[in-house]
């Protein structure tokens, strides 16, 4: 079992399977050594989070979608190095949407999960990253919050 492994099952967390895109677009682009994730909706694990922030879903559910979009990043990350995490070097940046109303502010407290999630199951050398955290007035099919990332790997 791997490092990554081990932190994910001691924080309770398995990756879930990768969900297939459902329009014109591929889960993941590598290109040279960095790899690319598409959007990252909280589907996945035990419920699809669905709603806007701070009126539908409370900080807590939020911060749980966004800790759901971060398993699935890991997921699209495991399969881009073929499950060799020995090829992660850094996850580089995490682009954080919240479906909030206009008056939302803590959009960056939502993404704190994926953030902290990072930390926790690479380390905070490999998993510490840049990150911007926006609201939207809506996000695809309704849901919560929705995550990009960057990794740079061993190509």
């Amino acid at each position: 079992m791997s490092t990554v492994e081990t932190k994910l099952k001691e924080l309770g967390h398995t990756l879930p399977e990768s969900v297939p895109p459902l329009f014109n677009y591929v889960p993941y682009v590598t290109a040279g050594n960095m790899v690319f994730v598409a959007g990252q909706v909280p589907i996945g694990g035990e419920r699809e989070y669905k709603g806007k922030v701070g009126t539908d879903v409370d900080m807590e559910t939020a911060q749980k979608a966004a800790v759901q979009c971060g398993l699935n990043i890991l997921t699209q990350i495991r399969d881009a190095v073929d499950g060799d995490w020995s090829r992660v070097k850094r996850c580089v940046k995490l682009g954080g949407f919240v479906n909030c109303g206009p008056d939302y502010t803590d959009m960056s407290l939502v993404i704190n999960g994926a953030s902290d999630l990072m930390v926790n199951v690479l380390g905070e050398e490999i998993g510490k990253h840049a990150r911007f955290a926006v609201g939207a007035p809506s996000l695809p099919a309704g849901f919560a919050v929705e995550i990009d990332a960057i990794f740079e790997i061993e190509a």
